[in-house]
């Protein structure tokens, strides 16, 4: 598509579109800008060969309503959407330095960074779960890092609204990404609920510690079942793909458990006591002062190989220092609820 101004009602901006940065099955991504916002946005599409799906189009007309009613600083930042001329489209924040899936392959993280970004992703899903959405498909590729190195969650396309009518998805069918999904989204329970998030947010914890994702297998079949049936996998008792034993201390190690429980009653209340563990340690570990010294972010903006690992384990303490700020306001009230190719295994069951 050639580059042109187009008025995308009912916002107020006008985009200009450039170049196309992503494609999916239902949609295409382009980068654009708009003299009425400061920095390039992205803006996608609905493809037009899918627009005749009255499935699909209820889908995307749901990610914009859910997109709608989410305002966090750790959720992809909204911009409004609805049709150009017949097509459905939605604008987002431009979020363009990588992915955890990304930064994934380069080997684990150590444990205070994996806390810190685990109380940013708890945070993230606590005001999703507040706005009733459940997002259902949690994972590394779906965590996208912002231009300070700050994780951003994205990809709200299969997300449920406890608030409407009807789920997307017909009944008894099963969504998300089988290396993360909890049991109960495996199995098609009518009552799920922020829980299984919390369920794919120790997955994700696993896998930051341990560079892999915690049940393996030949097929879906072979990772559902353990997501069914296999004990809790333990962190410490993991190795790294390199073969190196695991650093983590207990209290992560049984959170993390804790949160991979089978039962969606066994795993902690919510994603705000997740946030609080989380947080509270990282706290009594490094004292509030030093937790404030933080000078840069893991991701895009990574020390090189060889750094100081000292200072390359303090890499997100600013994090912190602001999420206290936020909880804080949250308490008073506030609207901020404080924050590729793809190997078999992470591949998605969407309908």
């Amino acid at each position: 598509m050639s580059e042109r101004k187009q008025g995308f009602l009912p916002t107020k901006a006008t985009f200009e579109l450039g170049d196309q940065i992503g494609s999916g099955t239902v949609g295409v991504v382009y980068r654009a800008t708009s003299p009425d916002l400061p920095e390039p946005v992205a803006v996608k599409l609905l493809s037009p060969n899918v627009s005749g799906d009255a499935a699909i189009v209820e889908r995307f007309e749901r990610e914009i309503v859910v997109m709608e009613r989410l305002n966090h600083p750790h959720i992809v930042r909204n911009y409004g959407g609805g049709r150009i001329d017949g097509q459905l489209f939605y604008a987002m924040q431009l979020l363009d330095c990588g992915s955890l899936k990304d930064r994934l392959r380069r080997g684990p993280l150590p444990w205070p960074q994996v806390a810190a970004y685990g109380v940013q992703i708890a945070s993230a899903l606590q005001h999703a779960h507040n706005h009733g959405i459940v997002h259902r498909d949690l994972k590394p590729s779906n965590l996208f890092y912002d231009r300070d190195g700050n994780l951003v969650l994205g990809d709200f396309g299969i997300a449920r609204d406890l608030t409407a009518q009807a789920d997307i998805t017909q009944h008894g069918m099963t969504v998300g990404t089988f290396s993360y999904m909890s049991p109960e989204q495996i199995t098609a329970d009518a009552r799920i609920d922020g829980k299984a998030d919390l369920y794919s947010l120790g997955c994700v914890l696993f896998e930051m510690l341990t560079a892999k994702t915690p049940y393996q297998g030949a097929s879906f079949a072979q990772v559902w079942d353990q997501h069914l049936h296999a004990p809790p996998a333990s962190v410490r008792a993991a190795q790294t793909e390199a073969g190196v034993p695991v650093t983590c201390p207990e209290w992560l190690d049984e959170l993390i458990r804790k949160l991979l429980s089978k039962k969606a009653y066994e795993r902690p209340f919510n994603a705000r006591a997740v946030e609080g563990v989380l947080l509270q340690h990282l706290l009594d570990e490094f004292g509030e002062e030093e937790a404030k010294k933080l000078t840069r972010l893991d991701g895009p903006h990574a020390l090189p190989r060889g750094g100081d690992e000292k200072q390359r384990t303090w890499v997100i303490w600013v994090v912190l220092a602001a999420l206290v700020v936020g909880l804080a306001y949250a308490a008073a009230g506030g609207s901020s609820d404080s924050p590729i190719e793809t190997p078999p295994q992470e591949q998605s069951a969407k309908p």
